[in-house]
């Protein structure tokens, strides 16, 4: 790897500043100063340091945050907030995404990476990994429609949903519940009530697979995931 591309991949600087730091030789490789911005550099291997601060160079990043409301999950918006401008310099260099889509005004567990394979395992409906939400819904939920979602509700454009697990937790004017399916189409759970009658009025994403929402993340906030995390995900590439 060049080894400007691997500072500015690292979020030290763009080419060009990372030139400028290389004429005022503050960039060493294994304790030699560089002056070559195209020096081949081996990641894994060898030493980079700028002003003596050794870089350790990442390839991809993986976080869990816990959307707020108001931010679209998508990268880029001319009109709109989306959930990368939640995120800090820092980690933004890196070029992560959302897996997957959470609407506008839900909340809860969404991944960022720029790991491309990992996503497709994730979001892929071939995979069938579990995504389990909670929501409040406008309308008493019943056995009934438990029983509907079991066997798949037909959504307004004719599109049978596949079987989902839905739990009463409240139920009365205004139910709660968990729910949880193996699919991920627009507006997906609302659409869902929507064809039992019902209105969905909060929804909040608690886990997708074995990633749960952690407790203490504050809407809005995010954090690397732990190593037991991570493992899981990396088990999911390596099937």
């Amino acid at each position: 790897m060049r080894l400007d591309k691997l500072l500015s991949n690292m979020g030290v600087g763009s080419r060009k500043e990372v030139k400028a730091l290389l004429k005022k030789k503050q960039v060493t490789v294994n304790g030699v100063v560089s002056k070559d911005s195209g020096e081949k550099v081996d990641p894994n291997n060898d030493e980079v340091a700028v002003n003596g601060e050794v870089i350790y160079y990442e390839q991809y990043i993986y976080l869990m945050m816990n959307k707020a409301p108001g931010y679209i999950s998508a990268t880029t918006d001319k009109r709109e907030k989306t959930v990368i401008d939640l995120l800090g310099g820092d980690v933004q260099h890196f070029s992560p995404f959302p897996v997957g889509r959470l609407d506008k005004d839900t909340e809860g567990l969404l991944l960022l990476t720029n790991d491309g394979e990992l996503a497709h395992e994730l979001v892929s409906p071939k995979k069938n990994i579990r995504k389990t939400y909670y929501a409040r819904i406008n309308g008493k939920v019943t056995v009934d429609d438990i029983t509907a979602f079991r066997e798949g509700v037909v959504l307004e454009d004719g599109y049978k949903a596949k079987p989902g697990d839905l739990v009463i937790l409240q139920s009365d004017a205004i139910s709660e519940i968990e729910i949880t399916i193996t699919e991920g189409k627009f507006h997906q759970v609302k659409r869902m009530f929507e064809a039992v009658g019902k209105q969905v009025i909060y929804l909040k994403r608690l886990s997708m697979g074995k990633l749960e929402l952690d407790p203490a993340l504050k809407l809005g906030s995010y954090r690397p995931l732990t190593e037991r995390e991570l493992a899981y995900c990396m088990s999911l590439k390596n099937k």
